[in-house]
């Protein structure tokens, strides 16, 4: 890949900001691809906001497991990567996050960037 739209470095990190109206599988594939993007370019922290992608519905405990999966495998487990969300699409359970620390994956959901930023910065 030579290039993401949406994608920036900022300071000590980078951001990628998807936008559409796409399907959930749809959406996992470009968070994915955000992600491979950013570890081909040996980032070490990346936010993702996902707040500009629409078209479906929280996704199940089944989905969360496999995604969480694919986007540990596209970050190569070399980086922080914190996902901005709507609060409904986030499991009150934190079923992800719990995979995520399971299997080395370094990631966190949060509702803010600024919630995000603060933990993607709180590791050097």
């Amino acid at each position: 890949m030579s290039e993401l739209q949406d994608f920036e470095m900022v300071d000590d990190h980078a951001e990628y900001r998807p936008t559409g109206e796409l399907s959930l599988a749809q959406a996992i594939r470009l968070i994915a691809s955000g992600i491979a993007f950013a570890r081909e370019r040996q980032v070490k922290k990346l936010m993702v906001v996902t707040l500009g992608l629409a078209g479906f519905q929280p996704p199940n405990v089944i989905q969360r497991f496999n995604f969480i999966h694919e986007w540990a495998q596209a970050s190569g487990h070399s980086m922080r990567v914190a996902v901005v969300t709507h609060p409904e699409m986030i499991d009150h359970r934190t079923f992800g996050a719990t995979v995520a620390f399971n299997i080395g994956f370094a990631s966190d959901v949060f509702t803010s960037e600024e919630e995000a930023l603060t933990w993607l910065r709180s590791v050097g």
